[in-house]
């Protein structure tokens, strides 16, 4: 991948990167809202808030960091299987992304629960967005710190690719 373009995918992967973290903290900030309160007007401002942030920010970003990722793994030269790191934040961003598409529906029960004016307090009471919130905030800072610390560990892909390459180096210089 030319310089140019190698620069402009990783600042689209980490912008989206970036913003999934800050959603996910923004929605877990809501689940507190929403499960701490006793204002049922809060509760059901957070779960309608929750949803809206979930179908318009957290899914949109996500598919972005996840397609971006790829992207710039295949035209790096971390590669897509190479290093243990990627793919573990491979695993951790699709994992992530099919729990979130998946959530949507129960995001969007909440929120026409919360839109029911006969709906009580204890009926909108759900831990449910605090837990998948809280979870996926951790697993995105594990990958945040996968990215920033790359720890070591080649795969058996990578090192035979290694292998392979310094190979075809050295017949060429002979």
């Amino acid at each position: 991948m030319a310089p140019p373009l190698r620069k402009a995918m990783l600042t689209v992967h980490v912008a989206a990167s970036v913003g999934w973290l800050g959603a996910v903290a923004a929605s877990l900030a809501l689940a507190v809202a929403a499960l701490t309160s006793r204002d049922v007007q809060v509760v059901r401002a957070a779960y309608l808030a929750m949803d809206v942030l979930g179908r318009t920010v957290l899914v949109p970003i996500s598919v972005a960091s996840l397609l971006t990722g790829v992207v710039q793994s295949l035209g790096t030269v971390w590669g897509l299987a190479r290093h243990y790191w990627v793919l573990f934040k491979l695993v951790i961003n699709v994992v992530a992304t099919t729990v979130l598409l998946l959530y949507t529906q129960t995001l969007g029960l909440l929120a026409d629960l919360a839109g029911d004016p006969s709906a009580t307090l204890a009926q909108l009471r759900s831990p449910s967005p605090l837990v998948h919130a809280g979870a996926g905030l951790l697993l995105l800072i594990a990958a945040t710190v996968l990215s920033v610390y790359k720890p070591r560990g080649i795969t058996g892909y990578g090192a035979r690719s290694a292998t392979a390459t310094a190979t075809l180096r050295s017949s060429a210089a002979s």
